[in-house]
Formats: C-alpha cells, structure tokens, sequence
C-alpha cells in the first residue's frame, strides 16, 4: 500500500468579506502542516487584494477579473494548486489547527480515497457554537468503497455536507470536470457525486472545521419549489452513478420523484403552506409506491444512527 503523504492546497474564495477573509487565512497559515494557501477574490472592492499581497510569499492570490461566482472561483483555485489534495474553504469558514494532519493521516491509512468529509461546528457570526455535524458511521475514521458511495448517497445517508467539511484530490476533480458553473445551488453535491466515480470515500468523525450559519442567510431564503426541483436533479444524478452491483434494489425514477413530492408537501405543510403542498401533493399522494418509499426512508433514517450501510472501520 503506498503511504506517502500527500500534500495539500487549501483554496479560500472570497468576495467583500474582508475581515473574515483574515480569520480563514490565520487558520490556514496555522495548520500544524505546511500547506499551499490560495485565495481566489471574486473582484472584491473592500481592500482584499491589498491585504493578501501585503501577506507576501506565505499566500497565493489569484483575482477574477469579474465575480466569477462560487463554482468559478472554486474552479480557479484548484487551478493554480500544486498539492496533490485541495481542501476548500470558503471565507466566513475556518479550520481547526489539526485539520489537515488529521485529514493526511486518514489517506494514509486509505490511498484509495479522492474525498474525505470530516464533522464541522456550526458557529454563529460571532463564532460561538450552535451545534455539530452528526456521527456518520463507525469509528472515529471509515471509509466507504467507491462501488458503494452513489449508493449511500442515494439512501441518504452517506452526506459528504459543505465545501468546508470536505477535501478532494486533485486529479481526481480535475478528472470529474470541475464544478457546474451553470448551477446556482448545491453545486457543492453535484461535484462530490462526480469526483467519487474515482475512488473511495473516508469520513473522520471528529471535529475539524467551523461553519458559519447567518440568519436570514442564502440557504434560508430558497424557496420550497426550488427545494424540491433541487433535490429532484441531485436524485436523478446520484441515480445515473450507482454501481451495477445495487441497481436491482432501485426503484423508478418517477416513483422517486413523487416520493420527494410526498417529503415536500410534508414540509409545506409544517410550514402551513397549504397551496405549496397541495401543488407539490398531486399526483404523487396518490402513488402506493411513492407513501411506501417515503415510510421506508423515514424509518431507514431511525435506524441508520445504529445500523449505518456499508462503511468499513479503518480504526
């Protein structure tokens, strides 16, 4: 088994976050491992540039000519990377000091790998905790064979979560095509779905990374039906990557489709958005396949907190 460290790039996009910008980079700069650090400036205009280049040779800076949005600045900075993996960091996130020796010594247990998530703390803009990612699976570090991941995927219970829990290897995102630049939302999952047609996965049950949660914050203010749509594509896709060895335990695409429905009308209807639910309601309440996926992923859910699907202990 080849166990040679790999080395890392920590990419950090940024656009008008100035002062957050610094905390991501401190945390970068900190690591107990030396890193490549980039920042990737989507055309900022609140001293940005100034800042990084006065940070001299210690931080690459590559700036978008115009707001190249999430995935293009994502894209720009893989790039320009020299570290055979890419940890992503976006600039109102940071990392703990240990992340990325923690995260190398996981791949080298597992060479196999071309993603790796770790659990994050979801922190207040003041960086006071709010909670943390669950528990995925057994043991403090898994992983999961690439034959199995779409699967898991699928089921909902392999979630690999935001850009900042996750690291991917270069060759193999550059193989996957990079993100979607034509997507608006979960970009970040579409891109996990393809990278990990080429490799295993590996998941670190420890807290490693720091995620702040805004009020009022983008994700909060997507509307159900676009929820829905969103949550439809990812399916269909996760769908299109399953290894032959799980088709047979698939059900029709169009049996899923009304199932999510049945997930979202539930949602309208928590929400006391009667007319939402009654549109996202029909034709799927009347699917016996559609309400019998749904009970099966309500219950699949309840028991995956002890009895996980494939993940093996590396441990």
């Amino acid at each position: 088994m080849d166990t040679a460290t790999p080395s890392f790039s920590i990419v950090i996009t940024t656009y008008n976050r100035l002062e957050l910008l610094k905390r991501a980079i401190a945390t970068a700069l900190d690591q107990t491992v030396p890193c490549q650090v980039i920042v990737v400036d989507n055309a900022s205009t609140d001293g940005t540039q100034a800042y990084v280049e006065s940070l001299g040779d210690q931080v690459l800076y590559h700036r978008n000519p115009t707001n190249a949005n999430h995935s293009g600045a994502v894209n720009a900075g893989v790039e320009r990377a020299t570290g055979s993996w890419i940890k992503l960091v976006d600039d109102d996130d940071y990392l703990a000091p240990t992340c990325i020796e923690t995260i190398i010594q996981a791949i080298k247990q597992r060479p196999e790998a071309v993603i790796c998530s770790c659990q994050a703390a979801q922190v207040d803009g003041d960086g006071q905790e709010l909670s943390r990612t669950a528990i995925t699976g057994p043991g403090q570090v898994f992983y999961i064979p690439q034959a199995d991941i779409h699967y898991g995927m699928f089921l909902e219970v392999v979630p690999f979560g935001t850009p900042i829990q996750v690291a991917v290897r270069r060759d193999a995102f550059i193989k996957s095509g990079g993100w979607d630049l034509t997507m608006t939302g979960f970009d970040d999952i579409d891109s996990w779905i393809r990278v990990a047609d080429h490799g295993d996965a590996l998941f670190i049950n420890k807290c490693l990374t720091y995620r702040t949660v805004w009020p009022g914050g983008y994700d909060q203010k997507i509307t159900l039906q676009r929820r829905l749509d969103t949550n439809i594509l990812i399916k269909e896709r996760i769908y299109q990557h399953i290894s032959p060895k799980h088709q047979t335990k698939l059900p029709q695409l169009q049996d899923i489709r009304r199932y999510l429905s049945l997930h979202w009308m539930m949602v309208a209807l928590k929400q006391k958005q009667l007319p939402t639910a009654l549109s996202f309601g029909l034709p799927a309440i009347f699917s016996p396949k559609a309400w019998r996926l749904l009970q099966q992923a309500i219950s699949f859910r309840k028991q995956t907190a002890t009895a996980p699907i494939n993940k093996l202990v590396l441990n």
